[in-house]
């Protein structure tokens, strides 16, 4: 694997999963919480850490399909960017979001790892930016929404 895809991956992994200086990351913020604190919202406009663990899924999956040309409609839920979540999810369905967003990042890491140097420098079909921006863009998304979620714990302590 060339030296520029393994520094990518890093960044998308300590945006993710890894440990780093920057703090908590997006599976570090998650990390422990109940069914009942990921279906809380501060209000009814807002959305529960729940809804972003599957935004961020649904993200993942988008650059991947632009990645490497797969056709839409592939997501394993119906719809796409959000996702709602009505009242406290239960555990079972919780733990299921968790790990649509452990497996979405698992294949967008795949689809990286088989890109090219070169290939950062193209823009996939059905994007407006390289595929180099694509994949940083998702690791930035993923430490945006670990802010949020770190934000909405400790509001819902309150």
């Amino acid at each position: 694997m060339a030296p520029a895809v393994r520094q990518l991956l890093a960044i998308l992994d300590a945006a993710y999963n890894r440990r780093s200086w920057h703090g908590t990351n997006l599976r570090g913020s998650i990390r422990g919480l109940s069914a009942r604190d990921a279906g809380w919202r501060p209000s009814a406009a807002r959305h529960s850490i729940q809804e972003l663990v599957v935004h961020a899924a649904y993200w993942k999956y988008a650059a991947r399909r632009r990645l490497t040309g797969a056709p839409r409609g592939s997501f394993p839920l119906e719809g796409s960017n959000w996702f709602a979540r009505e009242g406290p999810a239960g555990e079972r369905a919780w733990r299921a979001d968790v790990a649509l967003l452990d497996a979405m990042h698992r294949e967008l890491r795949r689809a990286v790892a088989a890109l090219s140097p070169r290939d950062f420098r193209r823009t996939p079909r059905g994007s407006t930016v390289t595929s180099f921006a694509l994949v940083s863009g998702v690791a930035a998304h993923d430490l945006y929404h670990a802010g949020q979620i770190q934000l909405l714990k400790r509001l819902r302590r309150r």
